[in-house]
């Protein structure tokens, strides 16, 4: 027999999606099969599946080792690559913020991918933050993705508390996401721009138009340029939804495609692009986060603000166009100073 407790990580939980990932392998049909024969039971009774766990709650598997060991996928491996420490942003008992490398996967999307996701967890695993025992009941999970060729922020919960938090803030909107990015041609305003985005699984592309079309998302951004140049304007943009493809889509579709992006943008300009910075992917970069003001648990994020540095070749391509170093703390304040006075006179049309 196999016991266990309940904790603050699986405490609200339904008793059936908890025993979906003690038992990762096994079929609905069989979960519930042993729940009505009470080979599983709850605090030693009888339970349907449907009920909400509470800390301190014992979990019963009346279920042979060898039945278990053929429906529990082991987790807990710490073979692969490990997440740099720093590649972390900040770290406390609930979340994680990293700085994703592009290039990497932000989570798999076949069993043999690396992923950000899972160095995440081997760091954890390899530095006693979360055991094999806590991980056959939680998995600690990024909570926003970007595209394998986009760099910098993802947020991710390492707590179920973590999790439930940051989802909730991404989904309610309140937790400000800005991004940087270089694009082809001159933008003067800011813009706020909406619009609908239609995936296209089979090409694994997004299309953006104007009217609302049939399966269609509604997609929001802010548009702010910090530097113009004759070929180049370096914009920051805030995502207020966050679909996937929206920046570079949109920012095709409205004339601008982000520098390097071979889905999007212009061949000819990418080599251009690409021999003269050296830079082999597109120039997107998620580059600052602002929590909302928060109480009690969360207080210590409450109006919290983190940067991911623009990688090495992306920042001396602003210097060679315009003599700036954005890493640097002077340059990054003005620009935020600018940034926040340029929102403060609303936002006009997106110039093409």
């Amino acid at each position: 027999m196999k016991e266990i407790t309940i904790g603050a990580n699986e405490e609200g939980q339904r008793l059936d999606k908890l025993l979906t990932k003690i038992l990762n392998e096994a079929p609905a049909g069989f979960i519930y099969k042993m729940l009505r024969k009470k080979n599983i039971t709850l605090n030693g009774r009888k339970a349907e599946g449907k009920e909400r766990l509470r800390k301190g709650d014992a979990v019963q598997l009346y279920l042979s080792d060898d039945t278990l060991a053929k429906f529990h996928l082991r987790r807990e491996t710490t073979e692969g690559t490990v997440l740099a420490e720093s590649g972390i942003l900040f770290q406390d008992e609930k979340i994680m913020i990293l700085n994703k490398p592009s290039g990497l996967l932000s989570q798999k999307s076949k069993p043999e991918d690396d992923s950000l996701n899972d160095r995440m967890i081997r760091y954890l695993l390899q530095k006693g933050i979360l055991t094999a025992k806590q991980q056959a009941t939680f998995q600690p999970s990024v909570c926003n993705r970007l595209d394998r060729n986009t760099s910098g922020i993802v947020l991710a919960g390492i707590s179920l508390e973590g999790s439930r938090g940051l989802s909730a803030m991404l989904r309610q909107r309140s937790l400000k996401k800005y991004y940087l990015t270089l694009v082809l041609g001159r933008m003067t305003e800011p813009a706020a721009v909406s619009a609908y985005l239609t995936k296209d699984t089979v090409n694994n592309r997004v299309r953006i138009s104007e009217t609302d079309q049939n399966g269609a998302s509604h997609i929001e951004a802010r548009y702010v340029p910090l530097f113009t140049g004759s070929m180049y304007t370096l914009l920051e943009v805030e995502l207020i939804t966050g679909k996937s493809h929206q920046i570079r889509a949109h920012l095709a579709y409205l004339g601008h495609p982000v520098a390097g992006d071979a889905k999007y943008g212009k061949a000819e300009e990418n080599r251009r692009f690409r021999m003269q910075y050296g830079i082999q992917n597109q120039f997107l970069h998620a580059y600052r986060v602002v929590f909302p003001p928060l109480t009690g648990e969360w207080e210590n994020l409450s109006r919290a603000e983190y940067i991911a540095p623009l990688p090495q070749k992306m920042n001396q391509a602003v210097r060679e166009l315009w003599n700036v170093d954005i890493n640097a703390d002077s340059e990054r304040q003005g620009i935020q100073r600018n940034t926040a006075r340029k929102k403060g006179e609303g936002y006009g049309n997106m110039e093409q």
